[in-house]
């Protein structure tokens, strides 16, 4: 444990040496370029982080403490996501695949396990909204109270039944079994141990109801090596900007990306605020190991963006698994 904590200091610095140079000149010119330099600014500066190697155990629970104050434009810079498309495709693939059904008012106690669906990663709930407005009994997982804080107005608006649970993936508990769980927009490349991964993955598997499916998608390896990686974006609204600075070590498979965020507020006045993010990329040969490590059978697994075959190219997978342990009437 002290050398990987070692290790990882190392790591963690570095990418900080790198990250002063390059992070403050894409701030002087993204300010620059979205007009902000006559604008009187009201700086929140966030807490120095501790990156040594007394302060590294607190790195993985960082990675997973993210969407703070950017929960709160969260859904604005995020409006362009085809929150319906992936619905659909839910839809479809747990009609194909799966066994829940879009029913909430059933009698049996079982059709009720195996209707349930689960969000898990669910962030302001935008994704789970649409699921239950397509019938479907949902409950929404997240570590982010601030993003959960969002999800339960939209709740609150929409007046859905919809149960919101606060919750470290890893250490994932259900009070029944459930039909289907999946997580999208690759909550988790948020894990950044395989080994944790492969518990989340044997939660899901003793979560999930007899013959019930895990569909999850992932960014790869070849995303952030080739793709985002030591990239900088910037964009402007009316209201807020950003700035996004991605530092990825192909050696670690660890990006990390800074997010600057100016948000204006009542007083005409912008507001800035810092996160920082980390996310591994993986491939599809070490999913699919932890699939089968998991208990669970690999039943399809598709290029995001055009829907067919997996290629070496390819920069998003979707992945659907099914439990094939248990037995039907054994629970």
């Amino acid at each position: 444990w002290e050398a990987k904590v070692k290790k990882q200091g190392e790591l963690l610095s570095s990418l900080r040496k790198k990250q002063a140079k390059v992070l403050e000149k894409a701030i002087e010119e993204g300010l620059r370029d979205l007009n902000f330099e006559n604008v009187q600014f009201q700086i929140q500066f966030s807490q120095t982080k501790d990156y040594t190697a007394e302060g590294m155990d607190e790195v993985e629970k960082e990675a997973m403490e993210v969407y703070g104050d950017f929960a709160k434009v969260y859904d604005e810079f995020m409006d362009n996501v085809p929150y319906g498309q992936w619905c659909e495709r839910l839809d479809e693939l747990i009609k194909r695949y799966g066994v829940s059904k879009p029913e909430r008012d059933v009698e049996r106690p079982l059709d009720s396990e195996r209707n349930l669906i689960v969000d898990l990663g669910c962030g302001t709930g935008t994704l789970t909204e649409l699921l239950y407005q397509k019938g479907y009994d949902v409950i929404g997982v997240d570590v982010s109270e601030a993003m959960l804080n969002a999800a339960m107005e939209k709740k609150e608006k929409s007046g859905s039944e919809i149960l919101y649970l606060l919750q470290d993936m890893r250490e994932l508990e259900l009070y029944s079994t459930v039909g289907t769980i999946f997580s999208v927009c690759d909550s988790l490349n948020y894990i950044l141990e395989e080994d944790e991964l492969l518990e989340v993955f044997r939660r899901v598997e003793n979560f999930l109801f007899p013959g019930g499916i895990f569909i999850f998608d992932f960014n790869t390896d070849y995303k952030y090596r080739e793709v985002i990686g030591d990239t900088t974006i910037a964009e402007n609204r009316e209201d807020c900007s950003f700035i996004w600075e991605n530092l990825y070590d192909a050696e670690e498979e660890i990006n990390e990306y800074d997010l600057t965020v100016f948000i204006q507020e009542e007083n005409g006045l912008f507001r800035r605020f810092s996160e920082t993010h980390f996310q591994r990329g993986y491939t599809v040969e070490q999913m699919t190991e932890l699939v089968r490590k998991s208990g669970m059978e690999l039943v399809e697994m598709v290029d995001a963006d055009t829907g067919g075959s997996v290629t070496a190219r390819s920069e998003r997978v979707v992945v659907t698994a099914r439990e094939c342990r248990k037995v039907q009437g054994s629970i």
